[in-house]
């Protein structure tokens, strides 16, 4: 009786350590979401070149604190990659699966990225630069979000070409050429503003439907940009290339 009493006794005892552990690695968690939204703030007003000093400041706590929850600097640059391509994300993919005509499709798309560099200059910048504080990273955030909406895009454009009996092997070429020219684009403006951040969400929307328009037209379909296809394919984007693998 009491070997049991002393089991049950031990067996309640892992269950609460494993309970408070889950607790304790739930609370960094949070934690630390809390330092890069922190982060966000601090570089919105410092630039990419602030300090861990500006974080913590912004935070309200000091830097050993923040080095509680960060390895170092490359570790919270990272962290604010991650948020970048999940704000990204968060509106890319609904506009890039709307159930609309290919015009106002390409449109929004379009207009959720450049939003996106708007509210975040300096967070589109730090990423490009992939430095922090001087330091070389060696992670580049930018390319592998690039590379993932660019297969993802491929694979939607593919299956559009098949949808009309066409080759689908220059989708690929298609789509990283499309995601270049709009990351290139969107560089160009952020640091120039030559024009409103509508005017150059048209002057592509028009560039890139030109490209399909012409394909099309070569191949003997003449498409209404301004009424949706009987088939409405959706891309699947993630930020785990894992996870896009299983999924497609």
């Amino acid at each position: 009786m009491s070997d049991r009493v002393k089991r049950h006794s031990s067996s309640r005892s892992r269950e609460t350590g494993d309970a408070r552990r889950d607790r304790w690695k739930s609370h960094r968690a949070a934690r630390r979401e809390e330092f890069v939204e922190a982060a966000l703030r601090a570089l919105n007003e410092h630039g990419p070149d602030l300090g861990m000093e500006h974080v913590a400041a912004e935070a309200g706590v000091t830097k050993p604190v923040l080095y509680r929850h960060f390895t170092d600097k490359a570790d919270l640059f990272v962290a604010l990659g991650h948020r970048a391509t999940e704000l990204l994300f968060e509106r890319l993919i609904p506009a890039m699966n709307r159930e609309e005509a290919p015009l106002p499709r390409i449109r929004k798309s379009l207009s959720a990225f450049f939003e996106i560099i708007e509210e975040y200059p300096n967070l589109y910048r730090l990423l490009v630069r992939s430095t922090f504080a001087d330091r070389k990273m060696d992670a580049d955030i930018v390319a592998e979000d690039k590379e993932v909406i660019a297969n993802a895009l491929s694979a939607l454009l593919g299956d559009y070409m098949r949808a009309f009996q066409l080759d689908s092997g220059g989708a690929e070429v298609w789509g990283h050429g499309i995601v270049g020219m709009v990351q290139n684009v969107g560089e160009w403006w952020l640091e120039r503003r030559t024009m409103s951040r509508d005017a150059v969400v048209e002057y592509l929307t028009m560039t890139i439907w030109a490209a399909i328009d012409g394909t099309m037209r070569m191949n003997g379909y003449v498409i209404d940009p301004h009424k949706p296809l009987d088939a409405n394919k959706v891309v699947k984007l993630t930020s785990n290339p894992l996870i896009q693998e299983r999924e497609a």
